[in-house]
C-alpha cells in the first residue's frame, strides 16, 4: 500500500481516538465528537483509496486556469499539473518543473524512500497556485473537526457526473467546503489555504491516463540533482 495511503488512514484513527477518548464528555457531547469523527474518517478512508488507483482528474479554477491530478499504479506514479509548474512523483526520481517561461525547466531529485510518510510540503507550490492536493484537505478537516467551536456541515452533490459527499466547515481558523466523490477523488473546494483564497471544481474524471503524463513537459530543459546524475 503507498505510503500516502497509509498515513491518512493514521490520520483518521488519530482524529477519532482524540475526540472520542475524553475525561468528561456528556452524551450530547459525544455524539458531536463521534459525528465529526465519522465526517472525517469518511472522507479521509474515500482519500485515501483514491491513492490506490489509476484515474485522471481535470479541475476548473479561478480565472479559466485549470490544473490535473494523475494517478497510475504498479509502479506507483503520480503527476500534478497546475498554473506555471508541474510536480511528478515515480519510483525513480521527484521532478519539479516550472512552466511560466519560454522554456519549460525541470529539476530532478531523489524519490521518497518507500513506505515513508509523505510530507505536504512536497505539495507547496502546488497548493499555492490552485491546487489543492488531498492531504491538505484532510488536514483542514481534521483540524475543525478538532476545534469544538467548529460547525461541520454534510451534503451531497453531483460533481462533473459523480456523485460526492461535501462537508461545509465553519471555524475559527477559516471557513471552506470540500467535496469528495464516490470513487475518492477530490470533486471540489473553496476556503483558504495558507492564508490564500483557493477554489477548484473537478471539470473531467477517467479511469485511463496519458503515460506520457508522467514525463517531462515537451522540450524541457532538465537538471539532475540525484546523486550520480548529471
Amino acid at each position: 500500500m503507498p505510503a500516502a495511503s497509509t498515513t491518512l488512514r493514521m490520520l483518521a484513527v488519530s482524529v477519532i481516538a482524540s475526540l472520542t477518548v475524553t475525561g468528561c464528555q456528556t452524551f450530547e457531547d459525544a455524539g458531536v465528537a463521534m459525528g465529526r469523527s465519522e465526517l472525517v474518517n469518511d472522507l479521509a478512508a474515500r482519500l485515501d483509496r483514491a491513492l490506490e488507483l489509476t484515474y485522471s482528474a481535470e479541475y476548473q479554477l479561478p480565472g479559466g486556469q485549470r490544473a490535473a491530478i494523475v494517478q497510475a499504479q504498479d509502479p506507483t506514479r503520480s503527476t500534478y499539473t497546475y498554473p506555471g509548474g508541474q510536480l511528478t512523483v515515480t519510483p525513480e526520481a521527484i521532478t519539479r518543473c516550472t512552466t511560466a517561461g519560454a522554456r519549460p525547466e525541470c529539476t530532478l531529485t531523489v524519490p521518497p524512500t518507500p513506505g515513508s510518510k509523505p510530507t505536504v510540503t512536497l505539495f507547496s507550490e502546488a497548493n499555492r497556485q490552485g491546487l489543492v492536493t488531498p492531504p491538505v484537505v484532510v488536514g483542514l478537516l481534521t483540524a475543525a473537526a478538532l476545534d469544538p467551536q467548529a460547525v461541520i456541515k454534510q451534503s451531497d452533490t453531483t460533481v462533473a457526473g459523480h456523485h460526492a459527499a461535501c462537508v461545509a466547515v465553519e471555524s475559527s481558523s477559516g471557513d471552506f467546503t470540500a467535496c469528495v466523490t464516490t470513487e475518492g477523488v477530490l470533486g471540489s473546494f473553496t476556503g483558504p489555504v495558507d492564508g490564500k483564497p483557493a477554489e477548484l471544481a473537478l471539470n473531467n474524471y477517467s479511469a485511463t491516463v496519458d503515460e506520457g503524463a508522467f514525463d517531462p513537459p515537451a522540450g524541457a530543459g532538465v537538471v539532475d540533482r540525484r546523486p550520480g546524475g548529471s
